[in-house]
């Protein structure tokens, strides 16, 4: 059988008795009509069931049909608030949002953006696990929109919504050290990522103010994933009990999390034996056990803003300029506590 062809508006006009440019004012409410004419345009959209090719009404437009979201994984409930931000936007406004979802796959991120480009999207929504700018990512800017959540790309003016991580992390170190923690190990990101970079900034910065050398502090580097929070929790703790730190100060909660395990395996008692915290606050941070003492990011906040701030470069708006800095919150939970005596 052959496949029926889809109506259009050329179709919808004839059946209406009406121009083209009437029945676009109908569909778009772009321009006067008068009631009897709307009235049959309408039906004969409905009789046709005729629907309006998104595609080519957002190209005239200047608006968005389908954008793209790019997160490294969804196992980090981060990853996954920011992604129903992000939703929540596309949604009010009647855009299909394509996710794609490196770490799951296997793929790389260029793979994606080599997708996407196919897809002729109409801007794309990037979270990045690298801190580096793929290739097709940098094409893709040159061709269409593209705004980065929580990360800048030093060297490339992308549009960027963030959080005030330096503050948040500079905040939570301080907390710490206002428990009477002098032995202290840092657990940060992955080196290359600018979020990780500023995380570690404001720690050093508390350091410094209480009187700390922050080069004499131990550090471990690890990639924001609950097991090298594990791997590295037993590094840090692997030591002679007088150097052994009091507080460990995670870069994010799910390698504050690998270190609780570590932990609950070792018998180490947290936060008797151990001070634990963590950033993000992430919606399991307030179950574990310990409750986790951590810096809240707003993260569908995040999404949401960056898909408005998309929205708005796709139609070319003059305001569509990225927003301040959004703050943190530390939220103290029963992960610290005073040093142990020794």
């Amino acid at each position: 059988m052959a496949k029926q062809r889809r109506p259009t508006m050329k179709d919808v006009a004839a059946h209406a008795g009406v121009s083209l440019s009437t029945v676009s004012y109908v569909l778009n409410d772009s321009g006067p009509v008068a009631s009897d004419r709307r009235a049959r345009v309408l039906d004969a959209i409905r009789i046709l069931n005729y629907t309006p090719n998104e595609s080519a009404r957002s190209l005239k437009r200047r608006s968005a049909s389908t954008i793209g979201l790019i997160v490294p994984d969804l196992a980090n409930q981060y990853f996954a608030l920011v992604a129903e931000g992000v939703e929540r936007e596309a949604s009010e406004r009647g855009v299909l949002v394509v996710l794609c979802v490196p770490q799951a796959t296997g793929k790389s991120d260029d793979f994606y953006a080599q997708l996407l480009r196919s897809q002729r999207l109409d801007g794309v929504v990037y979270l990045s696990a690298t801190g580096t700018l793929p290739s097709l990512i940098l094409e893709l800017t040159r061709s269409g929109a593209v705004v980065l959540v929580d990360e800048q790309m030093p060297g490339f003016k992308l549009p960027a919504v963030v959080a005030d991580n330096r503050r948040g992390a500079r905040e939570i170190a301080q907390h710490v050290i206002g428990a009477g923690h002098q032995r202290i190990a840092l657990i940060g990101g992955p080196a290359p990522l600018w979020s990780a970079d500023q995380r570690l900034a404001g720690y050093r910065e508390a350091l410094a103010a209480a009187g700390h050398n922050p080069d004499e502090v131990p550090f471990f580097g690890g990639d924001y994933r609950q097991r090298s929070g594990y791997e590295l929790a037993a590094k840090a703790l692997d030591v002679a009990p007088a150097e052994r730190p009091t507080a460990l100060i995670c870069a994010n909660d799910l390698m504050a999390f690998g270190a609780l395990e570590y932990c609950r395996e070792q018998g180490i008692q947290v936060p008797a034996d151990l001070t634990i915290v963590g950033f993000d606050d992430v919606p399991t941070a307030s179950l574990v056990t310990p409750r986790l003492t951590t810096i809240r990011q707003p993260a569908t906040d995040l999404g949401a803003a960056a898909a408005r701030l998309l929205f708005a470069l796709i139609a070319d708006e003059e305001e569509a300029t990225p927003p301040m800095p959004f703050p943190t919150t530390l939220m103290e939970r029963e992960s610290v506590g005073p040093p142990a005596p020794r």
